[in-house]
């Protein structure tokens, strides 16, 4: 049981870091309104990284953001949070393959495996965090603009890169939940005690047994 929710954690783990992959990349994190466009056969969308232009023709115009420092705070942010969870994420899906119990590395432990898969689950689910807060920032900031009447600029509605990140944070945090708990059903139960017993025979010819002292520095027990 301990081993499938390890592998299953695992793949759901390097599906949510695609998809994380697939987010960050996407030019579609917000779409112009149709309410406010002049005609619907022109679209214009942007992501983290370049601003787009399309048209029912078929013509496509992308340009790069040009400047860093001029970008506003809750953008550069979420740059920082999706690369951020994306150099996480690998190094957890690199350490839940060292942790799971299926692998053979040298001569490492069952207890230290399970310590590594661990901390590759905890990992997976700072990953996921970290792409939920950068999405949820971003479509805050969206829907905040949207509704503001004082708001001059271009209104935008929330584009499929943001559904994405959604997504790819819930089987991040699901993955990594999977190895944490597969790490707590695979404890071994401890050793059963285990007794000897010493004879002797005192002066008055009575026969007496003595229990010898435990590992775990309990006391010694004596029937007479």
């Amino acid at each position: 049981m301990a081993v499938a929710l390890q592998v299953l954690g695992l793949v759901l783990g390097v599906v949510s870091w695609c998809l994380q992959s697939s987010c960050t990349s996407s030019q579609v994190w917000k779409v112009r309104s149709q309410a406010e466009s002049v005609s619907s056969s022109q679209w214009q969308f942007e992501g983290l990284w370049m601003s787009c232009a399309a048209t029912s023709l078929g013509s496509l115009q992308c340009s790069k953001f040009k400047t860093v420092l001029g970008l506003p705070a809750h953008l550069q942010a979420c740059r920082a949070l999706m690369i951020l969870s994306l150099l996480v994420g690998l190094a957890s899906i690199i350490v839940s393959v060292l942790g799971l119990k299926c692998t053979k590395i040298g001569r490492t432990s069952e207890r230290a495996k399970d310590q590594i898969a661990l901390s590759g689950g905890v990992m997976f689910i700072l990953s996921g965090v970290f792409t939920l807060t950068a999405v949820s920032w971003y479509a805050a900031r969206v829907i905040h603009d949207f509704y503001n009447p004082l708001y001059g600029g271009v209104r935008f509605e929330l584009g499929t890169g943001l559904y994405l990140g959604w997504g790819a944070s819930c089987l991040a945090i699901l993955g990594g939940s999977m190895l944490c708990c597969s790490c707590s059903r695979s404890t071994t139960p401890p050793p059963a005690r285990q007794f000897s017993y010493n004879y002797s025979t005192s002066s008055r010819g009575q026969n007496i047994y003595r229990a010898a002292p435990a590992s775990d520095n309990s006391s010694s027990k004596a029937y007479v």
